[in-house]
């Protein structure tokens, strides 16, 4: 699936968990395109829970659930980035939340590009009452292939909170907030003073913003950095739970907006 505009090129997955494989802006890669298994390239949609959830379990109004380990002992992420969407129109995907959770609803994702930007927007449908989250997991290029086969000098991100969520021993949040610490991050941010900025000097800059109020940024690799809007902190359903009641919704977008420097 692929969209373009002006000299911006989109290429979406259906068949890779709905994500976005690839973001060529005036012929620069901006994501990483491949990887081994599906956690670690691309940008690809979190639901309907972003983050960990603790020991994959956790209670809904009485109701015990048991979530598959897919990062041990923990569940990773969601429900819908590792299987196939189908494709409903030139720019939207839809997917049901899948057998191993047991909420009945579905999603729905649309994709707007203009030459200098990019709107997701992701909403789901709940068909019974269910915890949710939603969000976004991109990997961002740590540095930029040039022409001539030279790199770009490393991206600054420029990301001002006035709170973070402490992580316990284990490395989850538990629901304290602390003002952030010193990177290196993987972590979530809240009180945000303005959108997070990407800078690769010299050659671009990208910001990034949403209706999401939460930041998980992860700096932890030399190749890649992560920059993800979620509705909510990893964990959710023990340190801030959210419903989406029968026949609600919960919607949310985010907007990459970029512009070269040279």
């Amino acid at each position: 699936m692929i969209l373009e505009a002006g000299a911006t090129r989109l290429e979406i997955r259906p068949e890779d968990g709905g994500r976005i494989r690839s973001l060529l802006v005036d012929g620069l890669e901006l994501l990483i395109t491949e990887g081994h298994g599906p956690i670690m390239w691309g940008c690809y949609p979190m639901a309907p829970w972003a983050g960990r959830i603790r020991d994959g379990q956790f209670t809904f109004r009485g109701r015990n659930v048991e979530l598959p380990r897919n990062d041990p002992p923990n569940a990773l992420h969601g429900t819908v980035f590792e299987r196939p969407w189908t494709v409903t129109g030139p720019t939207s995907l839809t997917i049901d939340l899948g057998p191993t959770w047991p909420f009945a609803g579905h999603l729905t994702q649309t994709f707007e590009l203009a030459p200098d930007a990019l709107t997701v927007t992701m909403r789901l449908e709940a068909e019974v009452a269910m915890p949710a989250v939603l969000g976004w997991h991109p990997w961002f290029r740590r540095t930029l292939e040039l022409d001539g086969g030279r790199s770009s000098a490393p991206a600054d991100l420029g990301l001002q909170a006035a709170s973070m969520y402490v992580r316990d021993e284990v490395g989850i949040a538990d629901g304290r907030v602390s003002v952030p610490t010193a990177r290196p991050w993987d972590d979530c941010f809240i009180d945000l003073a303005g959108p997070p900025r990407l800078t690769w000097p010299g050659v671009l800059a990208l910001e990034l913003t949403s209706d999401c109020d939460h930041w998980v940024v992860y700096d932890q690799l030399d190749h890649a950095i992560c920059v993800e809007p979620q509705s909510g902190p990893p964990d959710f359903v023990t340190i801030r739970p959210t419903a989406v009641e029968a026949g609600e919704s919960l919607e949310r977008w985010m907007r990459w907006r970029w512009w070269r420097l040279t």
